[in-house]
């Protein structure tokens, strides 16, 4: 009995042995099969010569900004413009009533006559008190009291004179005039309002003339900058912009790239000593009126001498905590990752000051998927072979 049982129990052990091992062996047929290598798309590193330029925001203002503002007082009569519009230099732009102006010119003109009466009386009265004195018929006294109203005579004339010359300006001062051609804002007085004049501003304001075209860009620059500007200059780079109209580009808020060239025509002779930065100008061509003083515009300003550098497109480099790194197909095609210096973009290719030799090729996309010593399937541009 005994050796019964114990027959039946190493059959039974004999089985799950076997069962165990066949699931063993099922379990290791069912394992996935190794993930295939991922593709990625390379790019060769490209070398050639280019020009850094620093960028900055500033702000467009009128070459020349006139306010116009009444020399005579009195009454507006007519606006002769409408506001916006481009105004030549010479049109009437406002009239105030000449009236009063003309009666003043009337009453100059009285005043001469009346003056050149008393001067001929008194050359008359000269004359006869010195024929009176040859003949010795009249004292020396007379004379020089008859010499001295002629003076006077004389005087009264010339300022009667002026005063009319007075008279006539102020006539002409009644129609106000577009001293350049430009764009008008709107009239600040409407007609029949008492406005005043003279000179300075406490005489009315009345409208604003700008000039468009040309236009300036005004912007700052920090004192790095200046200073890097300085030495490049010195080291004869690049001309000082106080010497030559450096080229300056231009873009606004809707454009792509920086497609309008300009120079710079003004550098202030001191900072500011608030904020430390200088101040900058550069004059662009305006001929749609597409700048309008006062707003704003993104622009760059030629930074460097041309050099050779090392160019990658920029979605090739990433991010490693606080390095910048780019993955270089290496032997095997398996990845290396290289720490860069990156410059700044041009074109939409990124600089790379340090890190690179020149004959690599980079990974251009699906960075995320990959890591360093992963071997990949390189897909390289159409019309490209792979460097050796």
């Amino acid at each position: 009995m005994r050796t019964g049982w114990r027959a039946r129990g190493i059959g039974w052990a004999g089985a799950c042995a076997l069962l165990l091992a066949a699931g063993c062996d099922s379990h290791e047929e069912e394992m996935p099969a190794e993930e295939p290598t991922p593709t990625v798309a390379v790019t060769p590193v490209q070398r050639r010569e280019v020009v850094d330029w620093d960028e900055f925001t500033g702000r467009f203002v009128s070459i020349e900004r006139v306010e116009l503002r009444a020399r005579v007082s009195g009454y507006l009569e007519s606006v002769e413009f409408t506001g916006g519009q481009v105004v030549r230099r010479g049109d009437r732009l406002f009239r105030i009533d000449p009236r009063p102006f003309q009666t003043a010119i009337t009453d100059a003109e009285a005043r001469i006559q009346s003056a050149r009466s008393q001067l001929v009386l008194a050359e008359q009265e000269f004359a006869r008190a010195r024929n009176l004195l040859s003949a010795r018929a009249a004292s020396e006294a007379n004379l020089e009291q008859r010499a001295q109203a002629l003076e006077a005579a004389r005087a009264a004339l010339t300022q009667a004179e002026a005063a009319l010359q007075r008279a006539r300006l102020d006539l002409e001062f009644t129609e106000i005039r577009a001293p350049l051609t430009g764009r008008i804002g709107r009239h600040q007085v409407s007609p029949g309002n008492l406005i005043s004049g003279g000179e300075g501003s406490a005489s009315t304001l009345l409208a604003t003339i700008v000039t468009m075209d040309p236009i300036e860009v005004s912007f700052d620059i920090d004192q790095a900058a200046a200073l890097r500007y300085t030495r490049l200059a010195v080291s004869g780079g690049r001309p000082s912009s106080r010497d030559m109209a450096n080229p300056v580009q231009l873009a606004l808020a809707d454009e792509q790239g920086f497609p309008h060239p300009g120079r710079v025509v003004f550098v202030d002779n001191e900072a500011d000593a608030s904020t430390g930065t200088i101040r900058l100008r550069a004059r662009f061509e305006n001929p749609r009126d597409l700048f309008i003083p006062g707003g704003f515009a993104r622009l760059r300003l030629v930074a460097s001498a041309p050099y050779q550098a090392l160019l990658v497109p920029d979605s090739a480099v990433a991010t490693d905590q606080s390095r910048r790194v780019v993955y270089v197909l290496g032997e095997g095609n398996r990845l290396e990752m290289r720490q860069v210096r990156p410059g700044p973009l041009h074109e939409g290719m990124r600089v790379i000051r340090d890190g690179l030799r020149g004959h690599e090729e980079v990974v251009t996309s699906g960075l995320t998927r990959v890591r360093a010593g992963m071997a990949v399937q390189p897909r390289r541009p159409a019309g490209t072979e792979a460097r050796p």
